[in-house]
């Protein structure tokens, strides 16, 4: 794991839902669950604006 990307920016504005930290990290910003986070990362994609949009619906 790289922890220098844990201690920055988180992420870069972009979703890895492979990663177990950025898992929780982003389904705890957006407060939905890890599958739906997975889900929504399958409908639009990785970056962060497009998901929290589509969680918006």
């Amino acid at each position: 794991m790289n922890t220098d990307i844990m201690t920055t920016n988180p992420y870069n504005n972009i979703v890895d839902v492979a990663e177990y930290y950025q898992l929780e990290y982003w389904a705890n910003k957006f407060g939905v669950s890890p599958e739906r986070l997975k889900s929504a990362v399958r409908a639009v994609g990785v970056s962060a604006d497009a998901i929290a949009l589509y969680l918006k619906k």
